[in-house]
């Protein structure tokens, strides 16, 4: 058996239905024939994987399950209930959290086909599984490219470019009116339709049927789901970079005519520099999202498009894999490190220790003068 099967060569003998010892199974060998629809015949040509890689990815299933229910169910809970968070800004990080739970809630289906060494929850299980990765995929996505936009116009309009609680509804509204179709077109086979996918342990939309119609699905959902959220996002952000460059530009040229050293307060200068901040949290946010959905992405149009030789059944696992520890990641990027959530979550759990200094005991002129140069808390 190759290892993984990460770089197994197709076994053209698929399906074999021998129950001897010692003879090599292919992928979905047992599968019944109701189930067949469902899984594409690229997947059925490697040998069956190992029973305890079955076992090590639901393991890996528990921890990530566990991990984001926990952490975006803490972060719904406390932007959810906590009257100092209730900002238009606030309402994108707890879409961003539900998205991630979402995300998350299926994993129980993947589990439970893990355990069972196949594509043991059947067609509707499928279905429910790729329907819910697709909602809060794209969901994710959008609300990404409305955090970089929120953060866009407090910064570069700082005294009229703030989104209201209203507009930043409409925006969430949108979100998944836009979303929810590319999610029932392949559910109800309008368009495109759901595959199992690697080791028939979870379901995508499918990349492998090369007709007329999937591909021009495949490029659709490719454009409207990674390129237009990706390119929103790239934009947003390296404007806030360029803008708080030229900010910090024009208070050390003014310094130098005044003959001082710097225009900002002692505090100010103690801390890393406006435009450092700014460039880490751009780069971080932008690294968040080409890391869980560039290697997707790529996996589909190759798919589609490319050499599907090169999708082995493991190597098809490991975008997957990303994706769900990204659901995982996005808590403590987006909230944890916001001052008032940790307040509040010290306040509402104090046993977890955090010490937070209260954020409302903090100046009003610092307070001021961190906004004016710093993306405001999401």
């Amino acid at each position: 058996m190759n290892l993984l099967n990460w770089t197994a060569v197709p076994y053209f003998q698929h399906r074999i239905v021998s129950l001897e010892d010692g003879i090599q199974h292919n992928i979905g060998w047992n599968l019944r024939p109701e189930d067949l629809p469902y899984v594409p015949e690229h997947w059925t040509l490697y040998p069956e994987p190992d029973k305890s890689l079955h076992l090590l990815l639901g393991m890996v299933y528990i921890f990530f399950f566990l991990a984001a229910i926990i952490g975006n169910g803490l972060v719904l809970w406390i932007f959810s209930s906590a009257k100092s968070l209730r900002s238009a800004s606030n309402m994108f990080v707890v879409n961003l959290a539900f998205c991630d739970f979402m995300m998350m809630l299926k994993a129980p289906i993947f589990i439970y086909n893990s355990f069972n060494h196949g594509f043991a929850a059947g067609g509707l299980g499928c279905k429910i599984f790729a329907s819910m990765g697709t909602l809060s995929g794209i969901g994710a996505g959008m609300t990404n490219a409305c955090i970089a936009y929120d953060r866009y116009t407090t910064i570069t309009r700082p005294f009229d470019g703030k989104i209201t609680r209203t507009k930043a509804l409409i925006m969430i509204i949108f979100i998944w009116f836009y979303t929810i179709p590319w999610m029932a077109m392949p559910a109800f086979e309008v368009w495109g339709q759901y595959a199992t996918e690697g080791y028939l342990t979870a379901c995508s939309m499918d990349y492998l049927t090369r007709t007329f119609s999937n591909r021009l699905f495949i490029a659709s959902i490719f454009t409207c789901s990674y390129v237009i959220p990706m390119l929103a996002i790239i934009y947003f952000y390296s404007q806030i970079v360029s803008k708080v460059f030229s900010h910090e530009k024009a208070l050390r040229e003014q310094a130098k005519k005044m003959n001082v050293e710097s225009l900002r307060t002692n505090q100010q200068q103690q801390s890393e520099s406006a435009e450092m901040r700014i460039a880490k949290a751009a780069i971080t946010i932008c690294f968040l999202f080409v890391a869980s959905w560039t290697p997707y992405a790529v996996l589909a149009m190759i798919g589609g498009f490319g050499d599907q030789s090169l999708l082995t059944p493991g190597v098809s696992m490991i975008p997957a894999l990303n994706c769900k520890l990204v659901a995982c990641i996005d808590p403590y990027v987006y909230a944890i490190s916001h001052p008032k959530y940790r307040t509040e979550l010290q306040k509402r759990l104090p046993w977890l220790a955090i010490k937070e200094k209260d954020y409302d005991a903090r100046s009003v002129t610092t307070a001021n003068t961190e906004s004016s140069t710093t993306p405001a808390p999401t």
